[in-house]
């Protein structure tokens, strides 16, 4: 099977997904100023994680890297810092139409997912809105791929909730 079959496949596959998401998941609406989506986890970080990568694996999306970013600013010295990862993924069928659209949107994709703690322990994930990203990259005719994305990344965070 070729490589374009199997990405098509995959498109494919990731829309079905979607499409059997249940209508009850609550759009968290994003900031005007920035277009940052924060959704408050019911579990720690860890679960978080584990939660955001087992649904992330189940959609067949695929999962890149995950950076522990207050690890690494512990381990240059840096003092009380909180718990703080970025998990990133993406489903390339579907995300490189964003940057095929304008290549500047290769700075947005593949999809960033924020884990981290707030000071007062609560646990909260935070994504770029897509409808942001197109504004910002000008994207007028990725509609339908931006629309996908927005309920992928939705169903993704409603997999932290309670």
């Amino acid at each position: 099977m070729s490589a374009h079959l199997r990405s098509i496949l995959a498109a494919a596959a990731l829309i079905a997904t979607v499409l059997l998401v249940p209508q009850s998941i609550a759009p968290a609406a994003a900031s005007p100023l920035n277009g940052v989506v924060t959704v408050k986890s019911a579990y720690s970080v860890d679960e978080t994680i584990a939660r955001i990568k087992a649904d992330v694996a189940a959609k067949g999306i695929m999962f890149f890297d995950l950076i522990d970013q207050s690890g690494l600013g512990t381990a240059a010295g840096v003092e009380g810092i909180r718990p703080s990862k970025l998990l990133i993924f993406g489903n390339p069928a579907l995300g490189t139409t964003f940057i095929t659209a304008n290549p500047e949107a290769g700075l947005d994709w593949p999809v960033r997912v924020l884990v981290f703690q707030k000071a007062d322990g609560s646990v909260h994930v935070a994504y770029n809105d897509f409808d942001y990203i197109a504004r910002r990259h000008g994207i007028v005719s990725r509609g339908p791929q931006f629309r996908m994305a927005t309920m992928v990344i939705r169903s993704v965070a409603d997999a932290i909730r309670d």
